[in-house]
């Protein structure tokens, strides 16, 4: 069965969204007077109740790629099922370039057992009860991107029952 593929993207007005800085990194350029630094920020937003976003801003001041940063972080919100322990429903692994993310549902009381960058975009979904692993690359830019994409493949079981034509307890016996 191909893969549903969802675009989830949610207006960023009248959110409430929290913002996290995961990483700054500085790049130089060389050029004929010596070097040229500039500034790349990996950023991410959510509102803690499943709205989750997340962005990557150049420029040559570190406050300037913050900016754009959350900016563009804004414009890729998507919308994922928490349960009601603030775990997800099934398994899922993200990938994103040599970036390769797991999370798994965890019991009530486990916490966010994530790696800096997989934690950040975790806990500004609000998320509470997760366990993730890095499976990859630890490159802060595809461990986010990949953990975002894990994220994106999550499905609701009541959607899935919906797709189906089936009951919701249908769906967890198979």
């Amino acid at each position: 069965m191909p893969k549903v593929r969802r675009k989830h993207n949610i207006p960023a007005a009248n959110l409430n969204l929290e913002e996290k800085l995961v990483h700054i990194n500085r790049v130089s350029k060389v050029v004929k007077g010596g070097r040229r630094f500039s500034f790349n920020a990996i950023v991410v937003v959510g509102n803690g109740e499943g709205v989750v976003g997340h962005g990557l801003g150049k420029a040559n001041e570190v406050a300037d790629a913050i900016q754009k940063g959350f900016d563009n972080a804004k414009k890729n919100l998507i919308k994922v099922p928490i349960t009601k322990s603030g775990s997800i429903h099934h398994p899922v692994v993200g990938k994103k370039g040599a970036g390769k993310v797991l999370l798994r549902p965890a019991a009530e009381g486990t916490g966010v057992i994530a790696g800096g960058p997989v934690k950040s975009i975790l806990e500004v979904a609000g998320f509470h009860n997760i366990l993730s692993k890095s499976l990859g690359s630890s490159n802060p830019h595809n461990m986010v991107k990949a953990a975002y994409e894990a994220l994106r493949e999550l499905t609701d079981p009541v959607e899935v029952a919906q797709r189906r034509g089936v009951s919701v307890s249908k769906v967890f016996e198979g």
